[in-house]
C-alpha cells in the first residue's frame, strides 16, 4: 500500500483555523483512514479490487465510523488508522445498497472526537464547504457546491439528489463533507466530470447525510435497512444518445442467466419505454421486490428480443462479514 501522506494540497486550498467558525483541529481528528482487504474470490473483487483504502467519519461516541460502502463490501479485514497513527481493527457493521453508506464498528478505542451530523438541505450551489480526508489539513480542502442533481450509476444505483463539489479531492472515497458550521453533510463517493453552464469540471460526488437518518436504526440494529430489498439484475447499462446499451453483465447474475447480452439496447421494462438510467431503475424497482420477474424488451441487431429476468437480492451474491 502506498504511503497515504506523500502528497498535500497547496496551502491556498487548505482550510485555515482562523477562517472557519468551528474547531477545525477536532474535525480533522474525527476522520480516520479505512483500509479493507477483500478475498480474491469475492463477487466485487474484479471491479473494486481486493485492497481498498479511503476515509471514514467518526459519528458516534462509541467510535462508529460512517464511510462509503464500496470500501468495505465483502471485506475480510478492516483496519482504522487515527489522525495520530494508532491502528484499530474494525468490523463491517452494515452496507446499505440504496444509499451507498457503510458503517464500521471499531473493535477497540479510537479515542477521537465525533462529528455532529447536519443537513445538506440548506446547502445551495456556490456555498463554500470543507472536504476532509484522512491525513490532516494537508489532505483537506475548501471547495464549493457546484451542482445538486439526480445521480444514476450504472451499477443499479440512484440518488434523487446528490451533491457535487469542486475542486475535487483525489482520494474521494469516504471523505467527510462539512458545512460552514463544521457539521457532517455528506460522504464522498466518486470522482466525476460535471457540466455547469457550458463548462466541464472535475468534481466529487457526495451522498447527502440526510439519507442516513431514515435507515440508521435498522443499519445499526440489523446490519441492513428494513423492508424488502429491491430487485437486482446484475445489468450495467450506459446512456448513449438517449438510448440505453448494456455495457457489462455480472457473471452468473440474473440478467446474464436470462440471456441478456453485452451490446443489447434496453427499450422497455414491463412494456414501459425507458430512455435513461433513472427511468430504467425506477421501472425495474416498480415491478416488485427482489425475486420478481422483470420483463425486458431488448434490441439486438435487427431483432427485438423479449426476456424475463428472475431478479435477486444483490446481498445474496456477496460474502458476509465475519462475526466477532
Amino acid at each position: 500500500m502506498a504511503d497515504h501522506t506523500e502528497w498535500s494540497f497547496p496551502a491556498a486550498l487548505q482550510p485555515r483555523p482562523e477562517q472557519v467558525r468551528f474547531d477545525l483541529a477536532s474535525a480533522v481528528r474525527a476522520v480516520v483512514m479505512v483500509h479493507a482487504e477483500v478475498p480474491e474470490d469475492a463477487f466485487t473483487a474484479n471491479v473494486l479490487g481486493t485492497e481498498r483504502v479511503g476515509s471514514g467519519a467518526v459519528i458516534g461516541a462509541d467510535g462508529l465510523v460512517l464511510t462509503i460502502g464500496y470500501l468495505i463490501t465483502e471485506a475480510s479485514t478492516i483496519w482504522l488508522t487515527t489522525h495520530d497513527g494508532r491502528v484499530v481493527p474494525g468490523h463491517a457493521l452494515a452496507y446499505d445498497q440504496t444509499t451507498g453508506f457503510g458503517l464500521i464498528l471499531p473493535l477497540g478505542s479510537l479515542a477521537t472526537p465525533a462529528l455532529e451530523r447536519g443537513s445538506a438541505r440548506s446547502l445551495n450551489v456556490t456555498h463554500e464547504v470543507i472536504v476532509i480526508g484522512h491525513g490532516g489539513l494537508p489532505h483537506s480542502l475548501t471547495a464549493k457546491i457546484i451542482a445538486r442533481r439526480e445521480f444514476a450509476g450504472s451499477w443499479e444505483y440512484l440518488l434523487e439528489e446528490a451533491l457535487f463539489t469542486a475542486p475535487p479531492h483525489p482520494e474521494w472515497g469516504g471523505t467527510a463533507l462539512l458545512d460552514p458550521d463544521g457539521r457532517l453533510v455528506g460522504i464522498g463517493s466518486l470522482l466525476v466530470q460535471e457540466a455547469v453552464s457550458g463548462e466541464t469540471y472535475d468534481a466529487n460526488m457526495f451522498v447527502p447525510i440526510d439519507l442516513l437518518e431514515p435507515v440508521y436504526h435498522d443499519l445499526t440494529s440489523f446490519g441492513r435497512p428494513g423492508g424488502p430489498p429491491r430487485p437486482w439484475l446484475g445489468l450495467y447499462a450506459s446512456e448513449l444518445q438517449d438510448r440505453l446499451v448494456v455495457s457489462m453483465l455480472a457473471q452468473s447474475g440474473p440478467a446474464h442467466r436470462a440471456g441478456v447480452r453485452r451490446g443489447d439496447f434496453v427499450l422497455a421494462v414491463a412494456d414501459q419505454p425507458v430512455s435513461s438510467l433513472a427511468d430504467l431503475f425506477r421501472r425495474i424497482w416498480s415491478v416488485g421486490p427482489a425475486g420478481s420477474q422483470i420483463p425486458l424488451t431488448l434490441e439486438r441487431g435487427p431483432d427485438t428480443v423479449r426476456v424475463r429476468v428472475q431478479s435477486a437480492d444483490r446481498n445474496d451474491f456477496l460474502l458476509k462479514p465475519r462475526r466477532h
